[in-house]
């Protein structure tokens, strides 16, 4: 049984804590895209964990954590990552697809300097490589971890490589040429730090699946920073979609049974692109940015605020049916108790047409929101367990939005502890 969590909006919507969640009754749990670039936070027993490369499972014993080929493996942060979580107690069994490519040092530098060069406008990159990694992966010119323990090769095809990479960095960027000999000792010293962990993921898989092991597929971002289907070029470069979990984990695609889309009971994005719901007064928007979330809504792998928004249902629908949800979680409810009434995005308004179908990219910064407002429950539910001790108001206000995206929501989240949590 193959089951994948995956983000209904822009990312950040609490697929850590979901994860954490459900890896209880799973066996392995795998990261099948994206990189260091984003950040999920668990708060469980053993502590509080801001996980930016471990898959969600590593807080659970008798689990096999993997990071899967669609993966953009940071060999250093892997490193770093897993030496803190050991370090507060925890023991993970790890696994590193000998499949999965790595971010090279220059693929930072250039992210950077790529930045540097748009100015004004920037993608709003998290400046972790990921854009270049992606573009060379495709390109044909990436490493795969295992190139890292073969000496002689890795020398050479670095050699080729950096030329390329070189006139770049001096011509274009204005920047000192790499030396070949330098980054070959480094990516030699990396492999030698991975190297334990490396191992043929894909025959572990197919073993796996034949003898009907429990699998979490886990997703980074979500459906809007989609490349294929987000709002591009405001997007991320691997696919967020739980289709692509075959392809980055390796394994078939009927294999995936369920898919529990995750979306926050407001909106919440980092980085620049289109948000129709966004709370545009700033006093408003940070009184809900503080209260958000476990530590309020700053991004956990770069720590910049994020924009926030009411509940956009226009986009979420769309999330939920690109991404082949079976279900929804829904997420920090808790955080809306303050409010005597909250706002949510039933529609857009597009050259004085409304409609409830989210438009492609080119008509996104046309859109007006359209909102209806709820009566809110003004009290403190966070930690609340089961479904009938919530207000009624709130119970309306979750299924309110389970009615506008269209599949029914299972999970209710009602603080950022594993124990917070309402099963419907």
């Amino acid at each position: 049984m193959v089951k994948a969590i995956v983000g209904a909006n822009w990312g950040d919507e609490g697929k850590g804590k979901i994860t954490d969640l459900l890896a209880s009754d799973s066996d392995i749990v795998i990261r099948f895209q994206g990189g260091a670039n984003a950040g999920h936070t668990i708060i469980n027993e053993h502590g509080r964990f801001a996980l930016h490369l471990m898959p969600s499972g590593v807080c659970h014993e008798n689990i096999v954590n993997i990071i899967g080929n669609g993966v953009a493996l940071d060999i250093n942060k892997f490193i770093a990552e897993y030496n803190d979580i050991c370090s507060q107690g925890l023991k993970p069994t790890l696994m590193v697809s000998d499949r999965v490519q790595v971010i090279m040092p220059y693929h930072v530098d250039f992210d950077k300097y790529e930045e540097e060069r748009l100015g004004g406008k920037a993608f709003g990159s998290t400046k972790s490589g990921i854009a270049p990694f992606f573009s060379d992966k495709y390109a044909k010119i990436g490493f795969q971890v295992s190139e890292l323990f073969h000496p002689e090769t890795l020398r050479e095809k670095i050699g080729r490589i950096l030329e390329i990479k070189n006139a770049l960095l001096v011509n274009l960027y204005h920047k000192d040429p790499i030396d070949a000999d330098e980054l070959t000792a480094e990516m030699l010293r990396q492999g030698e730090l991975i190297k334990p962990f490396v191992g043929d993921v894909q025959a572990f898989l197919f073993d796996a699946v034949a003898s009907g092991k429990k699998i979490l597929l886990e997703g980074q971002l979500g459906s809007m920073k989609d490349p294929d289907m987000g709002i591009y070029p405001m997007v991320t470069s691997s696919s967020t979609l739980a289709g692509y979990g075959a392809i980055g984990a390796g394994i078939p695609p009927y294999e995936i049974k369920d898919i529990v889309c995750v979306t926050k009971a407001y909106s919440s994005a980092v980085g620049a692109g289109a948000f129709v719901s966004e709370i545009l007064d700033e006093a408003e928007a940070k009184e809900l940015r503080d209260r958000g979330g476990d530590k309020g809504e700053y991004g956990a792998t770069t720590g910049r605020p994020r924009r926030v928004g009411w509940f956009d249902a226009v986009a979420t629908r769309y999330g939920v049916k690109v991404q082949g949800a079976t279900e929804v979680a829904i997420t920090n409810i808790d955080c809306l108790g303050y409010l005597d009434e909250i706002p949510v995005c039933i529609g857009y308004e597009i050259d004085g047409e409304v409609t409830k179908n989210f438009p492609n990219p080119t008509m996104l910064d046309k859109a007006k929101p359209v909102f209806v407002t709820l009566p809110g429950w003004k009290s403190d539910v966070r930690g609340f367990t089961k479904y009938e001790d919530l207000p009624q108001e709130a119970r309306n206000y979750v299924e309110f939005i389970e009615n506008e995206i269209g599949v029914h929501i299972s999970i209710v989240s009602t603080g950022p502890k594993r124990e917070e949590i309402i099963r419907r």
